[in-house]
């Protein structure tokens, strides 16, 4: 067997097939020395799984357009929440699919896939198209299964044509908002001179 002094004078000498094999196993050993620490555990990620930019939704019954969503940006989690950190834009069809009858824009939103609800964020404003109805929350829920739009929060709807307001903390209404339901609310109204 080689002593380490053999083998430290062949590695003198340049020995060919030493000179490799030591360089082996120097890295082997080094390699073993550098075992990671188990004991170490970090922080589980809580960042999106996903991020889809770009993102166009449509929502269909029967085969005829309902709404379409739009957003710049969609975040999925691990627990299957998606959120939508940019603008939300909505717009809600007629019964035929054929034509917007009413806008929504939000600062945010997010879909519960457990509630199967989104929820919308920030400086929403709904525009119903044909009546020239303007509604301002801070924020609304819609439901598919349900297809009714909701809120706890406070709402005013103004009407741009007769600029008669209601306000109210809480609201009900159908998805395209062709009836809207306040259970706590109070209407202003103008009168003209005769």
């Amino acid at each position: 067997m080689l002593g380490i002094k053999n083998i430290c004078s062949l590695i003198q000498k340049g020995d060919k097939f030493l000179s490799p094999f030591c360089i082996l196993v120097v890295a082997g050993i080094l390699c073993m020395a550098c075992e990671p620490n188990k004991d170490k555990v970090g922080k589980p990620y809580t960042g999106p799984v996903e991020i889809v930019n770009g993102v166009d939704v449509k929502y269909s019954e029967q085969g005829i357009l309902k709404v379409i969503m739009k957003t710049p940006k969609r975040l999925r989690y691990q627990n299957e929440d998606i959120v939508f950190p940019d603008t939300v834009n909505i717009n809600f069809y007629d019964p035929t699919g054929s034509m917007v009858i009413t806008r929504l824009r939000a600062d945010s939103g997010r879909f519960d896939p457990r509630k199967n609800v989104y929820l919308v964020k920030g400086n929403v404003r709904v525009v119903k198209s044909e009546t020239k109805e303007i509604l301002t929350t801070t924020e609304l829920s819609w439901s598919p299964d349900t297809r009714k739009v909701f809120t706890e929060k406070f709402v005013s709807v103004r009407n741009s044509v007769t600029n008669d307001v209601v306000n109210g903390k809480g609201m009900d209404a159908e998805q395209d908002f062709s009836h809207i339901k306040f259970p706590n609310g109070t209407f202003k109204m103008k009168f003209k001179e005769l």
